[in-house]
């Protein structure tokens, strides 16, 4: 299987991604609503628990591992490579900076995440290297997160909250935005509504999961091992907040969430 987490049900704006690219292939999901969001938690409380969880999907069979938070992958994708040196993983950060400063020639980039990720630096750092007269913008979005969460990803309110995060953004004129958190994706309409049709939203989930695909194609080894068929499995901490719903967004269809915390005790 491929194994996937995120602090909630934001990952599964990936696990679509995954499933377009690579639909015959079985996906167990881990989302950490116990503990949600992680964007506002220290590095060493998300690195705790990114360590945990990969360790509880490795035993579950994940073969690989795909890190769907932006906020795990800015602080413990480094460390868990390190701690599960046999296993492959993919995060978020990485396809997205190689994706923007090999086939982009923006000038004026906007950046929106969790503030643990803009925090980071991990994105900023990563294109700026490449393009130093590069001018990133950068806007914490912490109300995002809990919105999606419980559902409102359109309507009058939120544009209105998405319009007072974005001002900042939309005043630098700039020419494309980044969604730098998984969860974002389901506000994708509203954010491309408040922007305008000239600026380029960038949704690294697709970038990424053409990256897997890549990666299985040219390790036959590894992709015989992933289980295929339908019998994916989506293991939540806590009990979702309106997740029929969220998960309708993303694949048309109702999903059957298993409540099950292996952390506790």
């Amino acid at each position: 299987m491929i194994g996937v987490f995120d602090s909630g049900v934001g990952g599964l704006t990936v696990v679509k991604e995954i499933f377009k690219q690579l639909p015959q292939h079985q996906i167990i999901y881990f989302g950490d609503t116990a503990r949600l969001p992680y964007g506002t938690k220290g590095a060493d409380f998300v690195q705790k628990y990114s360590i945990k969880i990969t360790d509880w999907l490795l035993k579950k069979g994940a073969k690989i591992i795909v890190i769907a938070c932006n906020t795990s992958s800015a602080w413990a994708s480094d460390l868990l490579k390190k701690q599960f040196p046999n296993t492959p993983i993919f995060e978020m950060i990485t396809p997205a900076v190689e994706d923007i400063n090999n086939n982009h020639k923006f000038k004026r980039i906007g950046l929106i995440g969790t503030p643990g990720t803009i925090k980071s630096n991990a994105y900023q750092k990563r294109i700026l290297a490449d393009n130093p007269s590069l001018k990133l913008y950068t806007q914490a979005c912490p109300l995002f997160v809990p919105m999606v969460e419980m559902g409102f990803t359109k309507g009058k309110v939120t544009e209105e909250i998405v319009k007072e995060y974005l001002k900042k953004i939309k005043s630098n004129k700039a020419e494309s935005l980044i969604l730098a958190c998984t969860h974002y994706p389901l506000l994708e309409n509203t954010i491309k509504k408040v922007m305008g049709k000239k600026v380029e939203v960038i949704n690294p989930a697709k970038i990424l999961a053409k990256e897997i695909k890549i990666f299985l194609k040219s390790n036959p080894k590894i992709e015989k091992q992933i289980k295929k068929g339908n019998g994916h499995q989506f293991f939540f901490s806590d009990e979702p907040y309106n997740f029929q719903k969220i998960s309708h967004l993303c694949f048309s269809k109702k999903i059957a969430p298993k409540i099950i915390d292996p952390f506790v005790g």
